[in-house]
């Protein structure tokens, strides 16, 4: 769980190496910021020089405080003191952290907090984090916050006091010795090292090719190795056999099921009244033999009709269940 802190404010810590992050955005105008940390004993000043982790002198001797350096991501910009608190020497009861923004006012910093992280724990989540924001806005260091000892165990307090005086001036008001007439041997006057501009990465070797033309040529697609096409459409094999008719010949064109049909020019399918002396078509009125002839009726178990005007009270048989309703 994050604890968003306010000024004064104190949160215990169970991590025993802590990274602090101190974040800020970038823009126009916006000075560089650097972050510092001290060392204080039982008296609330520093033991030695030594005791001044910053961009000089980024690591403490003990080991156990140290200085990460300056990192983009994407909220900002981050500069980081990481500590091992389980390991930092007893005679030590409190670590300032400081941001110190190179002689400019931080009025001019925008967005500025400080972060706490477990540095063995793999989850990015911060422990706790605290917005800093200067009083007056003509301060050019800040007091963070500090780590400091509570019992057996380290808590964090979220402070925000401002030094108009820089760096220099907040390093002196806990002890740190500056002596103005040598500035040479004094740590703080030392030229503060800043990232060397990097060589331009070497270009990738160029694979060797044939000089090219000064004049671009156009190029043209390979044609295609192939017969040539025949001037007419050619039938494809085997399409020359001629095609087998529609309907047999002789085939009424409707050849409607139960109703009588004209009679053929000749003899045809099976079924259907042909012409002749013998029409016994199968199921159908026959037509006489001959024109006024009144014999029996030619038609297979049925009366035939006379004349060659249709019967009108003539009725299709009974057909078989299979044609109920349809």
């Amino acid at each position: 769980m994050t604890h968003a802190m306010l000024k004064g404010s104190n949160v215990p810590l169970q991590a025993t190496t802590v990274r602090a992050v101190l974040r800020w955005a970038p823009g126009q105008g916006v000075p560089d910021v650097d972050a510092s940390a001290l060392l204080l004993g039982p008296d609330g000043r520093v033991r030695s020089d030594e005791d001044f982790v910053f961009y000089n002198q980024p690591r403490h001797p003990s080991g156990q405080v140290w200085r990460l350096g300056k990192k983009r991501v994407a909220e900002g910009l981050t500069d980081t003191i990481q500590t091992d608190l389980s390991r930092v020497e007893p005679s030590v009861g409190r670590i300032l952290l400081v941001a110190s923004a190179d002689g400019v006012a931080f009025d001019r910093v925008a967005s500025l907090r400080i972060l706490l992280y477990d540095a063995t724990a793999a989850d990015p989540e911060p422990l706790a984090y605290f917005d800093v924001k200067p009083e007056t806005g003509e301060e050019t260091a800040l007091i963070c916050g500090e780590l400091y000892r509570r019992g057996e165990g380290w808590k964090f307090r979220a402070l925000g006091e401002g030094y108009s005086n820089g760096l220099k001036g907040l390093a002196t008001d806990f002890g740190i010795s500056v002596d103005e007439s040598e500035g040479a041997d004094d740590p703080m006057s030392a030229p503060r090292p800043r990232p060397a501009p990097s060589a331009p990465a070497p270009s990738a070797p160029s694979r060797s090719t044939p000089d090219q033309p000064t004049t671009a040529r156009s190029v043209s697609a390979p044609s295609v190795v192939g017969p040539e096409h025949p001037t007419a459409v050619q039938p494809l094999p085997g399409a020359s056999r001629p095609l087998p008719p529609e309907q047999p010949v002789g085939v009424p064109s409707q050849p409607a099921y139960g109703y009588p049909q004209h009679p053929p020019a000749a003899q045809s399918a099976y079924g259907y009244p042909q012409t002749g002396a013998d029409r016994s078509g199968y199921g159908y009125p026959q037509a006489p033999a001959a024109a006024g002839a009144t014999g029996a009726p030619s038609g297979y178990g049925y009366p035939q009709p006379v004349t060659g005007a249709p019967d009108p009270d003539f009725r299709l048989p009974p057909q078989g269940p299979q044609f109920i309703g349809r």
